[in-house]
This record gives structure tokens, sequence and C-alpha cells, in this order.
């Protein structure tokens, strides 16, 4: 009973600020209000009327999904490679690939401005999609090494004695079974990608306003919920394609 409450009570205080949220994107005060005072969706309306919105939405999804693309491939073979063999350094080069978890996103977005500076990438679409790749590689690794833990290797070795080369043992065996975890990653790094706000905003050039600097932006200025509704979409976007997957992902795991 004690552990029941204690569960609601945390569901409670995770939960009801995106409800509160959600809830003040349909009132029709000039400013967030909770409870609502009548029900509109014109904040809705000018969200996506709204061209530079929109354009920072284009923007934000582009560099989340090359980002994504990138990482994934990146990710998985990382996390093959530290999984599977022993070699020298393997403990460095395994901080190294992890360490982004570590370090505070300003340090590492100054660091990478310092570094991008020097090679021409600062301020650049190409810049940006480097830097998120830096971001979220290492929780891509992660959660492909969690698929790979008890991933029985006799599987492979049976399908080479078979016959197959290894991308054909690669791409029908092993991928298969570590798609929850690659789709887990994958999922989670476009989040983290799409929402990163401290790292873009060092990084950033003109016409490079994803949606969260121009959220950040708005909000020093004006104070309507359309910054509601556009987070009442993100919600609703995120719920949608991450619950299914996620579902998945635990069914697989158990």
């Amino acid at each position: 009973m004690i552990l029941r409450v204690i569960n609601a009570f945390v569901l409670a205080f995770l939960l009801v600020p995106i409800f509160v949220v959600m809830a003040t994107a349909f009132g029709g005060a000039p400013y967030p209000q909770f409870p609502p005072s009548d029900l509109t969706f014109k904040w809705f309306v000018r969200f996506f009327n709204s061209q530079e919105l929109m354009s920072s939405v284009r923007l934000s999804l582009a560099l989340s999904f090359c980002s994504t693309l990138i990482a994934s491939i990146i990710g998985c073979l990382s996390a093959l490679a530290l999984t599977r063999y022993n070699f020298r350094g393997k403990p460095m080069v395994t901080a190294s690939l992890l360490s982004p978890i570590l370090f505070p996103t300003i340090v590492l977005g100054l660091a990478l401005l310092i570094a991008f500076h020097r090679m021409g990438l600062a301020h650049t679409f190409t810049g940006l999609v480097a830097a998120h790749v830096v971001l979220i590689t290492p929780f891509v690794i992660r959660l492909v090494s969690a698929s790979l833990a008890d991933f029985d290797i006799s599987i492979e070795e049976a399908a080479r004695n078979l016959g197959a080369g290894p991308l054909k043992t690669f791409f029908q065996i092993t991928l298969p079974i570590i798609r929850p975890g690659l789709i887990a990653g994958a999922l989670f790094g476009f989040v983290m990608s799409f929402d990163e706000l401290v790292i873009t905003l060092f990084l950033a050039g003109p016409g490079l306003e994803t949606l969260p600097i121009r959220i950040f932006s708005y909000i020093q200025y004006s104070n309507d919920p359309t910054i509601s509704a556009i987070s009442t979409c993100l919600i609703v976007l995120s719920t949608l394609i991450g619950a299914p997957i996620y579902m998945r992902f635990l069914t697989v795991r158990h």
C-alpha cells in the first residue's frame, strides 16, 4: 500500500506539470492560464501559420534526423567493438566515447566552438550535425551494448558455419536481435538532438535557428500561450512515436 502511494506521488509529480502546460495551450487568455477560462485552438493556428516557427521546425527535424542516422551507425559499430573485442587501451577508448555524458553541455559547447572554429565548421549546418552526433552517440552505445549483453554469439557462429559471410551474418542475424536497443537509442538520440539548446546556441549561425533557440528567443519578448501549443505538439508527437517502441523494447528484453 505504501509503495502504491509513493508511486502515485512520483507519477503525479512528473505528469501534473505536463498536463498543466497542455491545458494552458487551449486557454483563450493572452497569457498562460490554468485552469483555462475557455477553449480555443488559436494558439495552435498561430504556431502552424508562423513561417519563422515552421522554418525552425523543419531545420530541427533535418538536424535531428542527420545526427541520429550518423550516431546510430557509429554507436552500433562502437558497441559491437567494445562488447566483442579485447584490445589494448580499451578502457581509455570506452571512456573517451562515453565522456560527453559526463561533461556539462556548456563546457562541451564551448570546447566544440573552439575546435570547430579552427576547422571552419562553426556556425554551419555540418558543424551542428557533428556536435549533436558527439552529444547523442554515447547514449546509442549504452543502449545497444545493453542489447548485446545477453546476445548468444553461438547463433552467429552457426550462421558462419553454414556459409554466411560477416556482412550477411550481421544484417540477417545480429542486427534483427539488437534492433530494439538500436531503435531505442536512435529514438532517445533524436529527442535529445531535437531538444538540445545549449550546444546549439554556441554553434548556430544566421539562418540556423532551431526550434529550441526560437522558443528561447520567443519567451524573452512574449508571454502568450503559443509556446504552450508548441510544447503540446511536441509532447503528443513524442508519446505517439516513443510509447510503441518503448513497449516493444521492454517486451523483447523480458
